[in-house]
């Protein structure tokens, strides 16, 4: 079955994410870390092709981080909090502020008071959205319990030439301060590089993979690891390499 189809029959749908997110649930109270294959990410959001398609396409909308600019690195992004209560599934977009890195996680940017752009009305009103935010609360709830949960959205696009620039964690390997730290990826074009790493406290790697096929979701426990990637290059020199990602942390508000 392709990835990016309904499932045929509504209830094998349902029985395929139930079964999704009680292993990602199992996998990330037992080892802090999961990855969660495109099949599985679609099954519990329901999103078919054309859903996706029309999700992955807020990514052409993101504006630059001058941030990362001032590191050499071309990365493009929004930026939105929102509350979500997961016995209701109440999401509400906060009002738009600085984004501020908690103490002792990212040795580059937690004395910065970071302004990004707000994430677009359409991106915020895409059903896909609210879906994937409802599959991370029900799996962030194996690590927590919380009657709301605070979440950040940051969606992000790098890219690189062949004289550099394509640094998806400028800052290396790091925490963010939350309960639950997910990627998903929505999309690499002419990229090699971009493996995704994480650590034990004492710097063991406990899972390494490359994001390469779309709606592949990489969740951690970041209160007990740590995570990078590694940068990315172009496999044809004559054209920028591209890599897009939804990061979306989760810590009980």
């Amino acid at each position: 079955m392709d990835p990016l189809t309904d499932f045929p029959d509504p209830a094998a749908g349902q029985a395929a994410a139930r079964t999704a997110e009680e292993t990602a649930r199992a996998a990330l109270a037992g080892g802090g870390v999961h990855l969660m294959p495109p099949a599985d990410v679609l099954a519990c959001t329901g999103a078919d092709e054309a859903a996706w398609a029309r999700f992955a396409a807020h990514w052409e909308e993101l504006s630059e981080d001058e941030y990362a600019a001032r590191r050499g690195t071309h990365r493009l992004r929004r930026y939105g909090h929102f509350s979500f209560v997961p016995a209701t599934g109440e999401l509400r977009l906060l009002p738009h502020t600085v984004f501020v890195q908690p103490d002792n996680t990212n040795p580059l940017y937690e004395t910065v008071d970071r302004h990004f752009d707000p994430l677009t009305g359409a991106f915020v009103a895409d059903p896909v959205l609210r879906s994937i935010l409802g599959v991370l609360s029900r799996t962030a709830g194996a690590l927590d319990t919380a009657e709301r949960w605070s979440v950040k959205v940051h969606p992000f696009r790098v890219l690189a030439t062949g004289d550099g620039g394509g640094e998806p964690t400028p800052e290396g390997r790091h925490q963010d301060g939350v309960t639950l730290v997910s990627s998903l990826l929505i999309g690499r074009d002419n990229a090699t590089g971009g493996e995704s790493t994480v650590y034990s406290p004492a710097g063991e790697e406990v899972l390494s993979v490359t994001l390469d096929e779309p709606a592949s979701l990489l969740l951690s426990d970041d209160r007990t690891t740590l995570h990078g990637v590694s940068p990315i290059r172009p496999v044809d020199a004559g054209t920028p390499a591209r890599r897009d990602v939804l990061v979306t942390t989760l810590t009980p508000d």
